[in-house]
């Protein structure tokens, strides 16, 4: 992959983390907390905080990436997944990770 092929990635990462996070953002947080639902989930999860919960949360992504891997490397280059699939598992775990650090920082306040 040339540099400008890679550069292209990035910036589509970009793109896909606006995108993702600003909808998802109406769906699950409330006006006044970004982080909602990771706090209430506290309360019917086995964890005491939001940042544990959203790293469960995450761990879900986590293996389908992981199970993706495993699938390339049995199958060779006909097993790699779509870019449209790649981009929402890749994403995914992204995106927690961001939110986990948002939740971190919010401690800091």
């Amino acid at each position: 992959m040339t540099t400008e092929d890679f550069d292209k990635v990035i910036e589509r990462r970009i793109e896909l983390i606006n995108s993702v996070m600003r909808s998802k953002n109406k769906e699950y947080a409330s006006d006044k907390d970004k982080f909602h639902n990771f706090k209430s989930s506290t309360g019917i999860s086995f964890h005491s905080s939001q940042e544990k919960v959203a790293w469960e949360f995450m761990t879900k992504h986590l293996q389908s990436i992981k199970d993706m891997l495993d699938k390339v490397e049995k199958g060779g280059h006909s097993s790699v997944p779509s870019v449209e699939y790649l981009e929402e598992k890749i994403g995914d775990a992204i995106n927690y990770l961001i939110l986990i650090e948002g939740m971190l920082k919010e401690r800091k306040v």
